[in-house]
């Protein structure tokens, strides 16, 4: 049985979906800001690698109905970004990640990440799972 029910991917797990998945969440979700960031990768000088880019991106887009940024997610941000700025770090340079961290904690999800370090400070609001 699953650890969680709902995982919310980053974007570095929706490029590379994690092997254990179905140990960790009944089922999966994406952020339209993870749709964002696929799409700007898109944009790389190398044809090569924007083709491999372009088409994980339209897969992403067939296997997942992305969640929307709601209003709530965008509240629960700023206190986000508040709880890592008194942890000593700068919080834009990471503002994706941590508005990622609103949209699970909106939805109630685990957010899973291959780049922990990417959401160190951002308190209790949000289960972060390194894969």
């Amino acid at each position: 049985m699953p650890e969680h029910a709902l995982a919310l991917l980053d974007t570095s797990c929706a490029i590379d979906f994690p092997d254990e998945m179905e140990e960790l969440a009944e089922a999966a979700a994406i952020s339209t800001l993870t749709i964002a960031e696929l799409a700007y990768g898109i944009h790389h000088d190398d044809p090569l690698v924007a083709a491999v880019r372009e088409a994980r991106y339209r897969e992403v887009l067939d296997q997942f109905d992305p969640v929307p940024y709601s209003v709530r997610a965008a509240h629960l941000y700023g206190a986000i970004a508040a709880s890592v700025r008194r942890s000593g770090r700068n919080p834009r340079p990471r503002r994706i990640d941590l508005m990622l961290a609103s949209v699970a904690a909106d939805l109630g999800a685990v957010l899973l990440t291959r780049n922990p370090a990417d959401f160190i400070g951002i308190g209790d609001v949000a289960r972060v799972v390194a894969v």
